[in-house]
């Protein structure tokens, strides 16, 4: 008898789900509505996803805000949120390497969104299986977060094959969500980790393998100057409002600040290095997901060599109170919005 083929769709997928959108931009979380629309179907390399879990990133309030007028959002109204967790609902023509059942995680089209629903459609190419030791919630984490932090590292130099240099490298803002897995991810390249955090974070950060850490608030801290007196390789920059002139002297003669918050004079100065030939520079870094990423961070969590902090999870139904908590700041890791409730 001929093998069943594998399921592509799972029974009793709705015609419509909850869902989460705003109609204009500005507003904030009384902005946010919640609706009941269509459920998406899979185009071709597309999934439908039943969404788990999603994180929010403070890109996310900043679309909402209008600050990426006029590339994001595309349209309005829109579903906001990238970065999610399911298990595969139903699969396009053209996919191969997913089935109806299988458990992801997943980075959804920034033009498109989607994360704060029910189902949601993801590329095959931005989709990685999930092991049954991530939970949904430390999967949608990473994305955004940990991509960013792990390209940011790879911009200076760090390597996690055993072959890299024991660079000194600075991260700021080192316990919010790109922080916390920036230096998780350089204490395994072999990294000497100076972090900047607030008072009540300090042990926290050296626990993740942080070697010195600065209260930004001190004076020491608002200097960046390491305690021991090393020079920085690289600089990953989480937070804004520090100066490149109090980078400069804490550099080390090629050092670079990855700014990861880049803002228009931030973007001159990057171009003023370039064509001054400047040493030390300032590079703005803009996440480019992919596939192979995401599989090697969610490797490091299946095998407990990174985890995913959660500052705070809300469901669905409170996700109001979860956009208000990441716009005000000062969050310890990652906020999940979980769909069940």
């Amino acid at each position: 008898m001929a093998a069943a083929a594998a399921p592509t769709k799972t029974a009793n997928i709705p015609a419509t789900m909850r869902a989460v959108q705003y109609d204009a931009c500005g507003g904030g979380a009384t902005g946010l509505k919640h609706v009941e629309v269509p459920v998406p179907s899979a185009k071709k390399n597309e999934l439908l996803l039943k969404l788990e879990a999603a994180s929010i990133n403070p890109v996310d309030w900043k679309i909402q805000k209008g600050m990426l007028r006029p590339f994001l959002p595309r349209k309005l109204p829109f579903i906001p949120v990238t970065d999610v967790a399911g298990v595969v609902a139903d699969v396009g023509p053209g996919i191969n390497g997913f089935q109806a059942g299988d458990q992801v995680v997943a980075m959804l089209n920034s033009f498109n969104g989607g994360g704060l629903a029910e189902y949601a459609v993801a590329s095959e190419n931005l989709t990685v299986k999930r092991p049954p030791e991530v939970s949904a919630a430390e999967g949608a984490g990473l994305p955004i977060a940990a991509g960013t932090a792990l390209q940011a590292l790879r911009t200076i130099g760090a390597k996690f094959d055993g072959t890299g240099q024991p660079l000194n490298v600075l991260i700021t803002a080192a316990s919010g969500g790109v922080g916390l897995y920036a230096v998780q991810l350089a204490k395994l390249a072999g990294l000497h980790i100076t972090a900047t955090c607030g008072a009540r974070n300090v042990e926290l950060v050296k626990s993740l393998g942080a070697d010195e850490v600065l209260d930004y608030r001190t004076p020491e801290g608002a200097s960046l100057q390491s305690p021991s007196g090393k020079k920085y390789d690289g600089v990953v920059h989480c937070t804004v409002g520090i100066s490149w002139s109090t980078f400069e002297p804490v550099l080390a003669t090629t050092g670079r600040v990855i700014d990861l918050t880049p803002n228009f004079t931030a973007i001159l100065k990057s171009a003023l290095h370039k064509v001054t030939f400047a040493k030390k520079l300032l590079v703005p870094l803009l996440v480019s997901p992919n596939k192979a990423d995401l599989e090697f961070l969610v490797g490091l969590l299946k095998d407990g060599n990174l985890k995913t902090l959660i500052d705070s999870t809300f469901p669905l139904s409170e996700v109001s109170k979860a956009w208000e908590k990441s716009i005000e700041g000062h969050v310890t890791g990652k906020i999940i919005v979980e769909m069940g409730g």
